[in-house]
């Protein structure tokens, strides 16, 4: 078994390239951008069991810089039986081929299980060798006997200290109250992370990936959207979230997977990606999405019902304003790899994410936009959804944004990020004083505004969130009310950027904490 997890693991998600150059291999690949990629390895095919009896077919790419051994992987060189056997019990049931030997060689290709009954013939022959020494066989058994039974003494004696190790009111496994705990040989999904890729950053193997969704339980739904719903599943005693896309939606899932194995995208306060997969059982698709999960839920959802005291206020400012920060910057590795510098485009409390230290993780990047910056370029997605018309900037409403300039999308999320600055600061509790929790505009506009609405209040009335009096005498929300403000200004070039937001917050933290010392 150990064999095949390097090679499993170290299958890259290469389809980001429509065309080949510099002599690399062109491969089918079935979820990229013009069904193809390329590559400097090998095309694979890999046929997939489902658990109703369907066989799946995948085709992908192979790079060289992830072979195992580096002259021929495993990966390829393993018999179908090895990998049907030997990966069942973990992985699922699959068979792999790889091909170099022309573009497009795996388009071909449709690997096959082999006959069980060759195989149960196989170890029914090995099974029942005579033996010689009849004294022997004796022997074999009865120390069989004796492991199997210091086996189910030590398993029962196991479960009975993990059951006194739960807390006395204990839980159910599938409960919202289920605390996390990796249950299979002690690896965690953060550790399977921090494994396998390589400090990069870009997220699990793809074949990882499908691994790790196809052993997911679904518990219960936790949110819908205009995307489809989101879900609490387990995975090996772990909450994950699952966010289901319907196959209408195709573009979207594609788009924010995409986005999410951006190398070096990982961070704290970006919500952790974990896993995409296409799920078809033969009827229809499900577009899963599997990321960390967090009880608290989304920051519209907390804010509506609990207050935060000062340092909780600024704890979530800071962080939301470091992910953004994280988000827009380019970052340059030390192994040649560039992190482009990406925009979100549909910053929201109800697409950012409170942990339980009271930090928060942005999420939902479908509609996130990245800079080339070789090209001068932004790769702006070919899908009809659009941002959340309550939290556009003027010149989004006004279309007057300059698409072919990327920092005119990083100035968009900033004038978000102000309005979400506000629904935090509305809900910061002084002296047993605070404000009921509100949308921002929701005393100038509907519930559910139009374009044309949300442009009369903000572009032509220039109106902005009004700024309760009691802040003028409370000097950490006055401060909070400065720094939204200069992040909704009207005109863009204006406002602050998420950087010198971040250290803002910072220095009035830093400050904070200081007072209740002193």
């Amino acid at each position: 078994m150990s064999s095949y997890v390097p090679a499993i693991v170290t299958v890259l998600f290469a389809c980001l390239q429509t065309t080949a150059v510099n002599g690399l291999l062109l491969c089918h690949c079935d979820i990229c951008p013009g069904n193809r990629c390329e590559t400097d390895g090998m095309c694979f095919t890999t046929t997939s069991l489902m658990p109703n009896g369907v066989k799946m077919h995948s085709y992908r790419c192979f790079h060289k810089s992830a072979f195992f051994p580096p002259d021929y992987p495993l990966w390829c060189q393993s018999s179908p039986s090895d990998h049907v056997f030997a990966g069942s019990e973990r992985y699922g049931l699959y068979v792999v081929a790889c091909c170099n030997d022309r573009d497009y060689c795996n388009r071909d290709l449709s690997p096959t299980f082999p006959p069980m009954a060759a195989v149960t013939e196989k170890n029914s022959s090995q099974s029942m060798e005579p033996s010689t020494d009849v004294m022997m066989i004796v022997l074999y058994v009865v120390v069989a006997l004796g492991l199997m039974t210091v086996a189910v003494v030590a398993a029962m004696w196991l479960r009975k200290r993990n059951k006194m190790s739960l807390p006395l009111h204990g839980c159910a496994e599938d409960s919202i109250d289920a605390p996390d705990h990796p249950i299979l040989g002690g690896v965690s999904l953060r550790d399977m992370i921090e494994m396998t890729t390589s400090g990069s950053g870009s997220g699990l193997p793809l074949l990882v990936q499908r691994s790790i969704a196809r052993q997911i339980q679904l518990v219960e739904i936790i949110g819908k959207g205009r995307f489809g719903e989101v879900w609490r599943g387990r995975w090996r005693g772990e909450n994950v979230a699952v966010k289901i896309f319907s196959s209408r939606e195709e573009r979207s899932w594609f788009r924010e997977a995409e986005i999410y194995q951006t190398v070096m995208l990982r961070h704290e306060n970006i919500l952790g990606f974990i896993a995409a997969d296409n799920k078809d059982n033969g009827t229809w698709t499900q577009l899963w999405l599997v990321t960390d999960y967090h009880e608290n839920g989304s920051l519209f959802d907390y804010l509506s019902r609990s207050t935060v005291e000062i340092a909780g206020m600024i704890r979530m400012a800071l962080s939301i304003a470091t992910g953004l920060a994280h988000l827009h910057m380019e970052i340059v590795g030390t192994q040649g790899q560039c992190k482009p510098a990406i925009a979100h485009r549909d910053l929201k409390s109800k697409n950012i994410l409170v942990k339980l230290n009271g930090t928060c993780a942005i999420g939902d990047l479908g509609l996130a936009v990245r800079h080339d910056v070789a090209t001068d370029t932004v790769d702006i997605p070919l899908n009809n959804r659009v941002g959340t018309k309550r939290y556009m900037a003027p010149e989004v409403l006004e279309e007057a944004i300059n698409i072919n300039h990327f920092d005119s999308f990083k100035r968009a999320d900033v004038y978000a990020l102000g309005l979400i600055f506000w629904e935090i600061a509305r809900r910061c509790n002084v002296g047993g004083i605070h404000d009921e929790y509100q949308l921002p505009f929701y005393d100038m506009v509907p519930s559910d505004p139009t374009i044309e609405e949300m442009r009369k209040v903000v572009c032509i009335d220039r109106q902005r969130p009004s700024i309760p009096n009691r802040w003028q005498s409370i000097e950490v929300l006055h401060s909070m009310s400065k720094v939204m403000k200069e992040c909704w200004y009207h005109n863009a070039a204006a406002r602050l950027t998420a950087l010198r937001i971040k250290k803002t917050l910072a220095n009035l933290g830093a400050s904070e904490d200081l007072k209740l010392r002193l």
